[in-house]
């Protein structure tokens, strides 16, 4: 393999060249979870404003990657928005949009 293709595989080719062969990557250290960083904090499905961070305008679910929550608690966060748009606490989309 040429020396041109290691360099471009391990991706440590200038950032700024413009040959059109540069790779870009940038690494961003995604925040803690803020329930794992405070214990006492607990998730509950009756609890609709401290779900509401998590939700949309639209209410859609944010994703973990930016709400930083971990995979575990990001899973509870689920069933816990499920369980409260079951039981109307959360509607399950914003007001209608005309159309």
């Amino acid at each position: 393999m040429s020396e041109f293709r290691k360099d471009r595989d391990r991706g440590d080719r200038d950032k700024g060249s413009d040959d059109g062969g540069s790779i870009k990557r940038s690494f961003h250290r995604g925040r803690g979870c803020r329930f794992c960083a405070e214990p006492g904090l607990n998730i509950d499905y009756k609890d609709s404003i401290m779900l509401r961070p998590f939700l949309t305008e639209r209410a859609k679910l944010v994703p973990r990657r930016i709400s930083g929550n971990c995979a575990k608690h990001q899973r509870v966060l689920t069933l816990a928005v499920k369980r409260a748009r079951h039981l109307a606490f959360i509607a399950y989309t914003s007001t209608q949009v005309r159309m």
